[in-house]
């Protein structure tokens, strides 16, 4: 099993949705974040004021699937949340050594 975590920019969530729909992802957990990479943040005009951003707002994706759909679902979430500028995000993949459905005591590739 792989854990992948994909850190993207927001507008992308819904396409990045159904594309892992689309390859046979079923669960995926949400969560809001706020970042920076090489950007490092930006500089905007508020009342007359120039303040620099240096935490972009983003999202954070988790998803577990088995061995066999890591490469599909990693391609996926790249090609849906790609725009082709600067702050795209990341894509990570962590190895998952068990995994256990609390309700049914399933585990590993039958829990998730």
């Amino acid at each position: 099993m792989k854990k992948i975590e994909a850190i993207i920019k927001p507008f992308k969530l819904d396409e990045v949705k159904e594309a892992l729909h689309e390859v046979g992802v079923s669960g995926i957990t949400v969560t809001e974040a706020k970042g920076f990479g090489r950007q490092k943040g930006h500089t905007e005009l508020y009342r007359g004021a120039e303040y620099v951003v240096d935490f972009l707002p983003k999202v954070k994706l988790e998803v577990v699937v088995p061995d066999s759909l890591a490469d599909r679902t990693v391609e996926a979430i790249a090609n849906a949340a790609q725009t082709g500028r600067i702050g795209d995000g990341k894509i990570f993949v962590i190895p998952v050594e068990k995994a256990v459905r609390i309700r049914t005591g399933e585990r590993d590739d039958d829990a998730i």
